[in-house]
């Protein structure tokens, strides 16, 4: 199935629960629902590098030139939008971001940041300006030291992982804190490495695709399981 959205730049896409996609770009928002056909035009937006939709039906793009995420409702007839993190100019205050990479947010309305020029994972709480360095940054002795942090997402028991871009691997949180748990041998072509790794996702089953850059491919990580814990296994399949 081919989609086509016109002459314009995309960086991101989300799909909601109701299975229409969003795709902020070139100022406009595309709206594509069940039928393909129809594709609208919605409320002036920034070029977002990543995108995200609440339980609430509210839309965030995280928008690195000027440092800033926003939000905005899905509803049509409200036009405005809100800036809830950043402070339009590069910083490493608990109130600035700067070069905003990925976003996202959780069933609290916390919103998680990829703060990527930091090399730090900033959490908002819902309604507060100031966030709280959850990994990375000034934290790293008690967290996990990051390089230049590309995306971030929450798993189904609330622990992060973080797409560590210029380390080329991913970070998982656990029990027991944060390791390396894809690319922990450095940056190659190999099934173990990744080379630039810009966003991460989990599938139903708990499977982990990334988006292996520099290598041109997508790399889907098996979940294992045992009596003790859960992990993602060696093997990989490449989907070109």
């Amino acid at each position: 199935m081919n989609i086509s959205v016109g002459s314009v730049d995309i960086w991101t896409l989300f799909v909601t629960i109701r299975d229409e996609i969003l795709i902020p770009a070139s100022g406009s928002m595309f709206r594509i629902g069940n039928n393909v056909t129809t594709i609208t035009t919605f409320v002036s937006f920034c070029s977002c590098y990543d995108s995200f939709v609440d339980i609430n039906d509210m839309f965030y793009c995280s928008y690195p030139d000027s440092h800033r995420v926003l939000r905005k409702s899905l509803d049509s007839s409200l036009n405005s939008y809100s800036i809830i993190a950043g402070g339009g100019y590069c910083g490493s205050t608990a109130d600035l971001l700067c070069n905003p990479y990925g976003i996202f947010v959780d069933i609290n309305l916390d919103l998680y940041v990829a703060d990527y020029s930091y090399s730090r994972i900033q959490r908002f709480h819902q309604g507060q300006l100031n966030a709280t360095t959850v990994a990375g940054g000034a934290v790293s002795a008690t967290t996990i030291s990051l390089y230049y942090p590309a995306a971030v997402i929450l798993d189904a028991d609330k622990y992060l992982y973080i797409v560590d871009y210029w380390n080329h691997r991913i970070v998982g949180q656990g029990p027991n804190g944060f390791r390396c748990i894809v690319g922990c041998n450095g940056g190659g072509s190999a099934s173990d490495q990744l080379a630039y790794p810009m966003s991460l996702s989990f599938d139903s089953y708990g499977n982990l695709f990334v988006v292996d850059r520099d290598n041109n491919r997508i790399q889907k990580f098996v979940l294992a399981s045992n009596s003790c814990s859960k992990s993602c296994k060696s093997r990989v399949t490449t989907i070109e």
